[in-house]
Formats: C-alpha cells, structure tokens, sequence
C-alpha cells in the first residue's frame, strides 16, 4: 500500500508556485517551553489543491463531509514526499488505500466500539421515539383546547360580574326590606352557578390531561435515565481510547491521549488529520515540511465547514497535541542562537523572530535567548540580558557576562552597559518594512508614549501621561505598496518604533506583520530587525560597532 506519493502526483514540474509567505503555522509549546512550529506554505497548499480536484472527481467523497490533510516530508535521501489524511472513518472504513492509516489503538478497542455505538445508536432512537410520543401532541392540542373554552368563560364571566355589581347598586337604591333580600340571593346563585360550571370545566380538564401527563412524565424520566447512559457509554469508551491510543513524536518519545490528556479529550481526538499524519511521520523517519488541511463535502451538522477552505489545528482535539508531536523537529536550542560576539565580559547574539529575549513568568514561555545560553557557560558564570527585543523582532541582543562569587553575582558589567543605555550613549539602528507607503523621506517623530495596564502589552501615544520617545527615520526605498526604513531610537521605550510607525501622529504605517497595531497584511513575522549596535566596551574601553545582515 503506497502511501508517501511522489511530489509528481501532485505538481507538474511546470508549474509555478508564487514565493509568498506560510499564511498558517501548526505550533505548541515543548515540554521545555519551546514553540515549535511547522508552516502551510504556498507549495503545500498547491498539492492540496490538486487533491481537491480529485476528490471532485470521485463520487466516493463528497457522500460525507469531513477534514483531509496533506504533509510534505522530507525522505532520508533528500527526496520529498507527500503523505494525505482523512479524519474519522471514510465510508466506514479507518484504513483505506493510499492514506495514512490511524494511530495505534483503534484496533484494540474496535470490538468494544462498535459495541458502544450500536448500544449508543439504540439509545438515539429510543430518545427519538420518546420525544415523538403521541402523547405529547394529544396534550398539547386537548390543552389548548381548554384554555380557549377557559378564556371564554372567564371573558363572559367578567362581564356577567359587572353587570351584577351595576344591577346591585341599582337594586339597593330602589328596593327595601324583602324583596331586596330575594333579588340579592338571585344575583349570589347566579354568581355560584357560574362558579360551579367554571370548576366543572376544570375538572374536566384534568380528567382528560392527567393520564395524558403521566405518561409524559414517564417519558421524560425515560429520557433523563437514556441521556445518562449514553454520557456513560461514551465517557467509557473515550477513556479506554484515551489508554490505548499512542502517538509518537519526532524524539521517538510515544504517550497515550491519556497521558497527554490527563484532564480528559473530546471525542475524536487522535482521529484528526494533523495528529494522523505527523505521527506516521514521525515513526518512519520523515522530515515534516508543511502541512495542510481542508474540509470537503457537506457541512457538518455542528459546525459550518467550507467545502475547499484551509483550516488550521482545532482547538479542543488537535491544538493541545501540537507541541509534542513536533517536538524533536529541531535541532539542540542552544546551537541555534547565532553568537556574533563574544569575550568573557560580554555576548552578543543574532536573535531569531518567535524567541523570547528572556524568560517570561509561565510554564509554556521560559524558551529564550537568555535560557539557551545559559546552557553553554561554564560553572561560576552568570549572564543577564542588557535590553530586551519583542518576541517577534529579531536582530542583535546584547547581554553581560558576570561572574559569581561565593553565589553572589558581581554585576559590574551589567551596571556599565544599563548606564550607557540610560544615557542614550548607545547606537541602536533598526530596519523594518512597512505595509504602505512614506511619502517621507526623513525625518524626527517625537511622541509620548504610555501603557495602558488594562490593554497590557500595547502602548499609546498619551500626551498628558506619556514618556517621551525620540526615533530618527529614513526611507531606504520603496518597492509597490511597501516602504523600507531605518529607524534610529534615541530613547528605548516599549514597542516605540512599532507606534511610531502605525500611530497616524507619527508615519501611519504599521510594520509588515504588526499584528497587535493594526497590520492586516498577511505575513509569516514582523519586518523589524535590529541591525547595528555601538557602544563603548566597559572593560576595554574602545567603541565596538555590531553589525548583521537584515533577513528580509
């Protein structure tokens, strides 16, 4: 059974595919806290598309809608290959020719499955023969039938009552002694025969509805007791697949859903494309490249799916499983920080976009630059980051080298370059492409800046309560709707050169992939890179003056 096609099958070797950027990326969190990602890319989206016209070719596929994935691996040889997916079952059937097969499990728990979904398949027609009880409608309708003929009564009732309070008055006003007495007791028998047929009526009612209620009664508990066993059923079933079902990643690490999941997964999970196909990937030894993944067919009854439209991992069976699953995709953390400087006073490296500068405060984000490095210094060396670059810029980190004594660090060199960033003695230049166009060529934007701490991380411009920032700009050229500039920050203040690009007090013009001011423009990171450093050594003395290339 063929199932890593040749790339053939799906592109002609003609064919163009354009060089834009992944418009998704699969990602999640190591057990380390690193984020690993793996992008769909304009080729891989191209091969799914051919898969598409396929599956609109074949009547087989369209009878059920459902998720289909495509991953591009990467063969020991070099050789690229492409495996597919489909979600669930298709047509019945969890192994079908030509596609991945499911994950470990399914076999084992197959009998006790089917099982539990022919008792839980007899438990939905119970329920919907209950609630379709005759009984229902019989009630419903004989019910409404007496409170028209109710409504009537009272309606007349309450006119007869007015009437009999008018002629009371009357007759109080007109007869005396005993033949006021004798009118009187006429009008109270009036008001009494009325009463009598209003309860007879009533009793009437609940002569004919009683029985017809406590059949519905029943039902109703019927159905209670059905709904129960059937969370039962499947709380039982998706345990034991939980247990039995074992993914493995790309460190030839395998858990169970159970062990993955601890707190408990809906049901489905494991059977999903992305998890299908990353751990065939995994256990025989393909490369993952990009991955896809779309629905075709009929829209699901719970949710709206478009037919042909690429999705990412869902968020409640696939998302959770991302970060292992990926995991051992990269190579060792600590050799993928590009060190461009180094003495045994100072670091400087090259930070990559997506990596932390530092440490943050959880679990899922201790991945950093700081965290990597800190794997290569020897016993007796401390290390603490100088300034900070956002996540998703990259370009040079400066940080200090300090040795400790006796377990106190001696952070001379740290306090020397805090200083000489304090007193803006420090050359920062930046490079960044905006989505739009400056029509200026240069210039100074000198804004305040404030952060909101309700709207934490982004910062606006505040005249009454923000800091002043000062950035340099010049336009380095421009090419369609995109302009590329260099920015000069005088001062360091959060996210300064993203707000003075965006806000409309400054250029107007966000960063390419400024998400959190405004960029709608797709983008695979933020076109912000920080390309040169000058600073005065603080031991040497001498001015040194980092450079690296812009990336983009």
């Amino acid at each position: 059974m063929v199932v890593l096609h040749p790339l053939s099958d799906f592109i002609n070797s003609d064919s163009i595919i354009p060089s834009s950027p992944p418009s998704y990326y699969y990602e999640g969190y190591s057990q380390t806290g690193e984020m690993l990602r793996l992008p769909r890319t304009a080729l891989v989206e191209a091969i799914a598309y051919n898969l598409m016209e396929y599956l609109a070719e074949n009547p087989l596929y369209s009878r059920e809608g459902k998720m289909y994935g495509v991953l591009l691996v990467e063969l020991s040889t070099g050789e690229q290959r492409v495996i597919k997916a489909f979600s669930g079952l298709l047509n019945g059937c969890s192994v079908v020719a030509g596609w991945v097969p499911p994950i470990p499990g399914r076999d084992e728990v197959a009998l006790e499955e089917t099982r539990t979904l022919a008792e839980l398949e007899t438990i939905k027609q119970e329920l919907i023969t209950l609630k379709a009880l005759p009984a229902r409608q019989e009630y419903a309708t004989l019910a409404s039938e007496f409170e028209q003929q109710l409504q009537i009564i009272s309606d007349r009732q309450r006119q007869d009552k007015q009437q009999r309070q008018e002629k009371r008055q009357y007759l109080c006003e007109t007869l005396t002694g005993e033949s006021l007495t004798i009118a009187l007791e006429q009008l109270d028998a009036e008001s009494r025969q009325q009463g009598i047929e209003r309860r007879n009526l009533k009793r009437r009612q609940n002569e004919v509805l009683q029985p017809l209620q406590q059949i519905i009664t029943a039902a109703d508990e019927r159905i209670r007791e059905l709904r129960q066993q059937r969370k039962t059923l499947s709380r039982q079933l998706q345990t034991q697949m939980q247990a039995a079902y074992s993914l493995t990643n790309f460190s030839g690490q395998s858990l169970s859903l159970q062990q993955l999941m601890p707190d408990g997964s809906p049901t489905g999970t494991g059977d999903c494309c992305a998890p299908k196909l990353l751990h065939y990937a995994a256990i025989n030894g393909c490369k993952p490249l990009a991955m896809a993944e779309f629905w075709w067919g009929a829209s699901s009854v719970n949710q709206e799916k478009v037919p042909g439209v690429f999705y990412g991992a869902c968020a409640e069976r696939c998302q959770p499983l991302m970060g292992f699953l990926l995991s051992g995709l990269r190579p060792n953390p600590a050799r993928e920080v590009e060190i461009i400087y180094e003495d045994e006073w100072l670091i400087a490296v090259n930070k990559p976009p997506g990596l932390l500068s530092v440490p943050g405060r959880y679990h899922h984000n201790q991945d950093s630059v700081l965290s990597r490095l800190l794997h290569l210094l020897p016993d007796g060396m401390g290390i603490t980051s100088v300034h900070r670059l956002d996540q998703e810029t990259s370009g040079i980190l400066l940080l200090a080298r300090d040795r400790f004594q006796r377990g106190v660090a001696h952070r001379q060199i740290h306090h020397q370059l805090s200083w000489q960033f304090q007193q803006r003695q420090i050359h920062k230049v930046y490079e960044a492409i905006l989505a739009g166009v400056v029509t200026t060529d240069q210039g100074v934007i000198d804004l305040p800046l404030w952060g909101d701490p309700e709207n934490r991380p982004v910062q606006q411009v505040d005249e009454t309560r923000g800091k002043p920032s000062l950035t340099h700009f010049r336009v380095m050229g421009r090419e369609g709707d995109y302009t590329r500039v260099e920015f000069i920050p005088l001062t360091g203040r959060t996210h300064q050169l993203r707000v003075h690009a965006a806000d409309q007090r400054g250029l107007g013009v966000t960063i390419l992939g400024d998400r959190l001011y405004g960029c709608s423009a797709v983008a695979n990171r933020l076109y912000l890179h920080a390309r040169e450093l000058s600073f005065v050594h603080p031991q040497l003395g001498e001015t040194l003056h980092l450079q690296v290339k812009t990336p983009f």
